[in-house]
């Protein structure tokens, strides 16, 4: 059987191939089109933003902190400085296994719990992208290890900077007070981008109050890096504006006698030249060592100094709260005299006790035998608590109030370190807002010898001695004199703050109160005579015993059996020479006893240093 043959159709073949080109060149075109479109919006359009981010994988914009000013003594001998130091570093979104390189870098550097539990701490509240610090001052062992293995590390890296370093330790610490690590609460009060790239923040002293001196103003360098993040090549530096220097007022060798003076004693010091407000010295024992809080202190020595009850963190001399005891009564005859309540010639007899008219209690005088008959004079040098009971009445709670406030009793100062406490000097409006009670007469009693409720800081105290040394000339004690450009050699001094002068009625009266307290220094019955034998200078002075805890009627004081927390504080203030003066002082010695046996020798020895070094 034969079959049909098939003859190929060409000409639909060829439709069907021409047909078919034509579709694939069409679809061809649109891919290139679409090609040409997407190259037009990458290259065009959207040009600025691919470039960002071409710039961002190989440009990066680096904090450059500045240097911390340096802080100097009056003599220019350095207090604060800055040491070379290394830090580990951890960038977190370069870091894929957290934990396993933490473990594997304690291999290369020593790594403390304290460390780690720091760096989570900062890493919960830093930017993924921002370097969070690990460990501080590494060893150039520790160094060496890491940049050996630094490639199996990605993230991680070493910065070279400075450190604050406090090269006397604990000499000044309250004073001068510490830097630490900026934590949550100092960037609610900072400027975060102005502390872009730096650790550390001054928290308490002159580091915390003079904070914005002595920063400085942060840089920036945009470099160029490589895949691996190493830099390349720096394309544009701003730099950072270092700190300004500090020189205070503080005499670093007058300072150390003035804390060796005290021994194991605690208590506080202030020393100010009563012709400009300088604080010569700031003491407050016992002292710390602020180098242990640069980089964390580990919490079992921060457990032991705020544990200890000798309490060495708290500042003294600024925040420090005690009765004045007889350190006031110079201020209170003055007062008397300028209000007309009594005169020179007045006359008051001491039994041994005083009594409210028509009242059986007595308050006791120190001396149980009494003075016998005193004059505002005697009652100064001798410290008769008695005449200063009936004068303290004559006068009344109110003008009490009035006159010592004139004299910054229970207001603060104004120095220029933060946290200080004013304070109080009580009165009528006072007792009864805070208590709710009546003031009683014999409350005035007590105040006019420096019991009950009045309080005063030594800085405040020793205030009011340089005010009564100038016949009520007010100048604001101040730490810092002046401040140093790091591009500027020459010193730029700070105002010295005037305060309101205590108006002066009669110049005779200041004159006989200030006689009075010659003589107790260098009378034949004062009460800090033995400090006056054999000194080439004069001195007026007051001392003061404060009662810590009240006593019965009848009752005696017994040191012996009492406890040491239970004694008496010694208080002396001074200043000399009496008829030019140069330096007034304020001590206080806490549970130390009679202020003529312990505080009056420690300031005869920091007197006789100052006037040692100051030329005649």
């Amino acid at each position: 059987m034969a079959y049909p043959v098939t003859i190929k159709d060409y000409l639909f073949e060829s439709r069907l191939f021409m047909q078919r080109s034509i579709q694939a060149l069409v679809f061809a075109a649109l891919l290139l089109a679409a090609l040409e479109g997407r190259l037009i919006y990458l290259q065009v359009v959207a040009h600025e933003h691919f470039i960002t981010l071409s710039d961002d994988n190989r440009i990066k914009i680096l904090p450059l902190p500045p240097n911390r000013g340096l802080i100097f003594d009056r003599n220019g001998l350095i207090l604060a400085d800055n040491l070379p130091s290394y830090r580990l570093e951890i960038t977190p979104e370069q870091v894929r296994d957290m934990q396993g390189t933490l473990d594997r870098l304690a291999q290369l550097v020593n790594i403390r719990d304290v460390d780690r539990k720091r760096f989570d701490n900062l890493r919960a509240r830093t930017p993924a992208f921002k370097p969070v610090p690990l460990r501080f001052h590494l060893s150039d062992e520790e160094v060496a290890r890491f940049a050996i293995d630094r490639h199996k590390f990605p993230g991680v890296d070493i910065v070279a900077g400075l450190s604050r370093h406090y090269p006397h330790g604990p000499l000044a610490a309250h004073a001068l007070g510490y830097v630490g690590r900026v934590d949550e609460r100092d960037l609610q009060r900072i400027d975060a981008s102005n502390y872009s790239g730096t650790t550390h923040i001054g928290k308490v002293g002159i580091e915390k109050t003079y904070e914005d001196v002595l920063h400085g103003k942060v840089g920036f360098s945009q470099v160029e890096t490589n895949a691996e993040g190493r830099v390349l090549r720096t394309l544009v530096r701003t730099p950072p504006v270092p700190g300004e220097n500090l020189y205070l007022t503080l005499d670093a060798e007058l300072q150390n006698v003035a804390e060796q003076a005290f021994g194991d004693n605690a208590g506080a010091v202030v020393v100010i030249d009563p012709n400009n407000g300088d604080v010569l010295a700031f003491v407050s024992k016992p002292t710390y060592d602020p180098n242990l809080f640069v980089n964390g202190i580990d919490t079992e020595t921060y457990h032991a100094l705020n544990t200890d009850p000798q309490r060495p963190l708290f500042n003294r001399a600024l925040r420090g709260q005690y009765p004045p005891g007889s350190t006031i009564k110079p201020f209170v005859g003055l007062g008397g005299l300028e209000q007309g309540i009594t005169s020179p010639q007045a006359h008051t007899y001491c039994p041994g006790f005083y009594q409210l008219p028509g009242k059986d209690r007595k308050y006791r005088d120190w001396k149980r035998t009494g003075h016998g008959t005193v004059d505002l004079h005697s009652a100064i040098a001798e410290s008769c608590d008695v005449y200063f009971y009936d004068l303290a009445l004559s006068m009344g709670i109110d003008r009490l109030h009035e006159y010592l406030s004139q004299f910054g009793f229970g207001t603060a100062t104004g120095i220029d370190i933060s946290g200080e406490l004013g304070g109080l000097m009580p009165s009528r409006d006072w007792k009864r807002g805070a208590r709710s009670e009546p003031w009683f007469p014999g409350e005035t009693l007590i105040t006019g010898i420096g019991q009950g409720f009045v309080l005063t800081t030594p800085v405040q105290l020793a205030s009011a001695t340089a005010t009564l040394a100038r016949y009520g000339h007010r100048l604001r004690p101040h730490i810092v004199a002046s401040t140093q450009k790091y591009d500027d050699p020459g010193l730029t001094p700070l105002a010295v703050a005037t305060l309101l002068d205590i108006p002066v009625g009669d110049r005779h009266h200041w004159s006989d109160v200030i006689d009075a307290m010659r003589d107790v220094v260098h009378g034949k019955r004062g009460t800090a005579r033995k400090i006056g034998i054999d000194i080439e200078y004069d001195i007026a002075g007051k001392t003061g015993t404060a009662q810590v805890f009240g006593l019965k009627e009848e009752e005696k004081y017994d040191a012996d059996k009492l406890a040491k927390k239970l004694h008496d504080h010694s208080l002396f203030i001074a200043f000399a020479p009496v008829d030019e003066p140069m330096v007034a002082i304020a001590i206080v010695v806490e549970h130390g006893g009679s202020g003529s046996a312990v505080a009056a020798p420690i300031a005869r020895i920091i007197l006789d240093k100052f006037l040692e070094k100051t030329p005649s």
